[in-house]
């Protein structure tokens, strides 16, 4: 407390980031409400800073058992929602159980994690560059807020561990000869921030098109999710800096701890206040 007035603070990552898009992934694949609260401790079993092997092993194997005893109920008792989809397959015998329960837990966490790191990332780099906060927030074409949440995931590019390919073939490439049986790593991160193809790339410009960012993947690879992460992102961002106009990170920058050490970049915590 100062001066009689109390000073409170709220954990982005805890209370927005990861709710969202977890409730919504929920509600699309068909999991009973009363069961939210043990959907997300398990899918976030892996997201622990230094989360141990078995307790992943264990949090990925209990979601899988969930997972298999709902399409066995869906099977029953059908709804509108992916899982009972899923369900209609097991039943036709295109897939077993098994199978359906490993693409209901991937839809479940591919959809999951990578929208929360870049709700919870992408609220501190608004806070950093306020003059690009107001301009979202004052914004009210889809069109114009759609470009923002682009820019947003081009400036930060949560993926940032490259794919590893083999050449089959020589390629060349902008001058660069690629021999057969190199190794190559194709990373997004770099080319999100190449300087031909957006100039200053290390300003977050809200106003910069930004339609051909690669974080989504390109080519046949692209993200199957991603226009629910677009929709889920550019609700989020545009109601929060409406909602609450005066948000400041309540720590120093320099005491965000950042995801060094793990596979989708991001923050582990975002403490802010208003």
């Amino acid at each position: 407390e100062s001066l009689g007035m109390r000073v409170f603070f709220y954990d982005i990552v805890d209370k927005l980031a990861l709710p969202v898009p977890t409730v919504v992934i929920s509600e699309m694949l068909g999991v009973p409400y009363e069961d939210h609260e043990f959907f997300q401790e398990h899918a976030n079993a892996g997201l622990a800073r230094y989360a141990a092997a078995d307790a992943m092993q264990k949090g990925a194997m209990s979601l899988h058992q969930y997972l298999i005893n709902l399409i066995e109920k869906k099977q029953a008792e059908p709804a509108e929602d992916a899982v009972s989809d899923l369900a209609e397959r097991v039943t036709a015998g295109e897939i077993s159980v098994k199978e359906a329960a490993q693409l209901g837990t991937g839809l479940l966490i591919a959809g999951h994690e990578t929208t929360a790191n870049v709700i919870g990332i992408g609220v501190l780099a608004l806070l950093e560059n306020p003059e690009q906060a107001d301009f979202l927030r004052n914004a009210d074409d889809p069109k114009v807020i759609a470009n923002a949440v682009e820019e947003l995931m081009r400036y930060l590019s949560i993926i940032q561990n490259g794919q590893r390919r083999v050449a089959i073939e020589d390629i060349d490439i902008s001058g660069e000869t690629i021999r057969a049986g190199e190794g190559v790593i194709i990373d997004l991160a770099p080319a999100n921030w190449d300087p031909k193809a957006y100039p200053e790339p290390d300003k977050l410009d809200l106003t910069r098109n930004a339609s051909q960012q690669l974080g989504f993947g390109y080519g046949r690879h692209q993200c199957v999710g991603q226009q629910l992460a677009r929709a889920e992102l550019q609700i989020v961002f545009h109601t929060l800096l409406r909602r609450i106009p005066t948000m400041r990170l309540a720590i120093p920058f320099a005491s965000v701890p950042f995801k060094h050490d793990r596979l989708a970049y991001g923050v582990y915590e975002l403490p802010v206040t208003w």
